[in-house]
């Protein structure tokens, strides 16, 4: 049985995925989506991004804590839950443990894309379109952020189907299944602005 707390904590830890870094996610994928124009038309939409008022208070409260939050509960989750896909292996169990597997392998990826351009800023280099291009030289890295994408999306999109049953917004079989559909959807067309964006650098 759940204890109260530990309810609370995971009902915290199901919204913020969604507000506000689900939120995030999109509109970070989104503005990647702008190297498909070419490089202009990336680095003008990253530096109005930059540019925007308070943003060191946005980035650190509306990204970074929840961020550490989601992503430290997330991997204390993913050790301290049983999967029993060997037992049952149902789709919805199969989607619980891919759901574990990524979110431990999201919080490696994201160390390192903020290593790679947040902290690389702080010592004087500019997050630009060059700046990622240089970064996918390396096939290497292109295969990596391939994986990172692909984990983000699955998280993300499986994310809303679990915080619409846990929230009580989808509690029948029916409305559950259309939930599956609806997630479905937000997958594929977040991956694919997601890898659009990675050839783009490429």
């Amino acid at each position: 049985m759940v204890r109260e707390s530990e309810f609370y904590w995971r009902r915290l830890h199901s919204l913020l995925g969604i507000i506000p870094i689900g939120l995030f996610v999109t509109q970070h994928l989104i503005i990647n989506h702008f190297a498909t124009r070419g490089a202009e038309s990336f680095n003008t939409a990253a530096h109005f991004i930059e540019n925007l008022p308070f943003i060191y208070f946005l980035e650190w409260f509306v990204i970074y804590i929840p961020l550490m939050f989601h992503a430290f509960y997330g991997v204390y989750l993913a050790f301290t839950s049983k999967n029993n896909v060997q037992r049952y292996g149902t789709f919805r169990n199969w989607m619980f443990m891919l759901q574990r597997v990524t979110g431990v392998f999201l919080v490696i990826f994201i160390a390192w894309h903020i290593y790679e351009t947040r902290i690389q800023k702080m010592f004087g280099a500019e997050v630009n379109y060059d700046m990622m291009a240089e970064i996918f030289a390396n096939p290497f890295m292109i295969v990596f952020y391939a994986l990172g994408i692909l984990a983000a999306t699955f998280h993300l999109a499986n994310g809303v189907w679990s915080f619409l049953v846990t929230w009580g917004l989808a509690q029948s079989p029916r409305s559950q299944k259309i939930v599956t559909y609806v997630t479905l959807g937000i997958f594929v067309i977040l991956s694919v602005i997601g890898m659009r964006a990675l050839f783009a650098f490429a």
